[in-house]
């Protein structure tokens, strides 16, 4: 799992995605494209994007849900914590 968040965070795309998610959850894949698009002067695809949610989505970095006929992304910033907490917590001695 390790991998797959290291590598959801290697491209500046998809950190500015999550960027965009930890502003305001919950936005579709039109509203995420219009906003990278005006926030951040990126000319990118819908397909290119939606593809970036997926690798997003495989590191359990974005949860998806559908409402009718629209997909909603959020963010899930559970990994992060999980992640930060392997080496940040203290280092307990072992005592024989």
């Amino acid at each position: 799992m390790a991998d797959d968040l290291f590598k959801a965070l290697a491209d500046a795309t998809r950190r500015t995605i999550l960027d965009e998610l930890a502003e305001r959850s919950g936005q579709t894949l039109f509203e995420i494209c219009t906003r990278l698009s005006q926030n951040h002067g990126l000319a990118i695809s819908r397909q290119a994007v939606s593809q970036h949610l997926a690798v997003l989505e495989t590191a359990g970095l974005v949860v998806s849900r559908r409402e009718g006929r629209y997909k909603f992304h959020d963010l899930d910033a559970a990994p992060l914590e999980h992640l930060a907490e392997r080496w940040t917590r203290p280092h307990r001695e072992d005592t024989a």
